[in-house]
């Protein structure tokens, strides 16, 4: 076992402890003035069934950042397991949907289609986490389908045995 005081002289290992909690991996996509935006993001929670609210946390060093905390309307897909591309892609960079298969919907969000699922949200409040922003949304609409989620681990990305 290893102790540890989060410090800046820690930052690696207290990152490494964190990304041993496994999370399910997702894209988030806006539309801004430079187009349509995407980001991988495992930081997403659902916060609220009543209403219904999520939360997703954008880096503030990520030059997408801006953009997102601005955007009216976003987007959350959830990654079925077979999407690592889509996932490593968006990770990457979020400007270029050439080779995705995906459209606007009414509020001129780009969605990407198919997913495990999608949660179509209005920005509800922004508020400051550290060296991240907590973006609160009001989902408006959800979209599912069959699957298996991907998953992401201790750094990697990966599938889910849903065998009993």
């Amino acid at each position: 076992m290893t102790n540890f005081t989060p410090s800046p002289d820690h930052a690696g290992a207290f990152r490494a402890a964190l990304g041993l909690f496994t999370t399910g991996v997702t894209v988030v996509t806006a539309n801004s003035p430079r187009g349509p935006l995407a980001m991988t993001v495992n930081s997403f929670t659902s916060v609220s069934l009543d209403p219904p609210l999520i939360l997703w946390c954008p880096a503030r060093v990520s030059a997408r950042h801006d953009a997102f905390v601005k955007a009216e309307h976003f987007a959350v897909h959830l990654l079925r397991d077979n999407q690592i591309d889509i996932a490593r892609h968006f990770a990457r960079q979020g400007e270029d949907f050439a080779d995705m298969t995906w459209r606007t919907d009414y509020h001129d969000v780009p969605v990407i289609e198919p997913c495990l699922a999608r949660f179509d949200c209005t920005t509800e409040n922004v508020v400051a986490g550290g060296d991240h922003s907590i973006v609160l949304g009001r989902v408006h609409r959800v979209s599912t389908n069959d699957g298996q989620p991907l998953i992401f681990h201790a750094g990697r990305f990966g599938g889910f045995d849903a065998t009993p």
